[in-house]
């Protein structure tokens, strides 16, 4: 059983027992997270894709993690004009844990 949900702009596959990153967001580690916004949910075989969210459909994460992610090299170049910039960036996410999908 899986499904497909949307936080904070991307759309993430869920399943039972599978961590991953998310937006962060402001919790302490071991709190529950109900992610409401399910496209699409998966059992046996049958896809039940909602319009656009399956009604009654939320997925359970607990909270993990405040990790970084990999660091973002961003170059500027102006040719002939010996004009350089270079600057880095850094995201932080959420390591959580999915732990229940119901279904609605």
């Amino acid at each position: 059983m899986y499904a497909i949900f949307k936080d904070g702009g991307h759309q993430y596959k869920a399943e039972v027992g599978k961590k991953m990153y998310l937006e962060l967001r402001d919790v302490e580690p071991g709190t529950p997270i109900e992610l409401t916004e399910v496209l699409a949910i998966s059992k046996d075989g049958e896809v039940k894709v909602g319009q656009p969210t399956v009604p009654g459909a939320k997925i359970i994460a607990e909270a993990m993690t405040k990790e970084k992610g990999p660091k973002l090299v961003i170059r500027w170049f102006r040719r002939r004009k010996n004009s350089r910039k270079k600057n880095g960036h850094r995201q932080t996410y959420i390591k959580v844990e999915i732990k229940e999908i119901v279904e609605g």
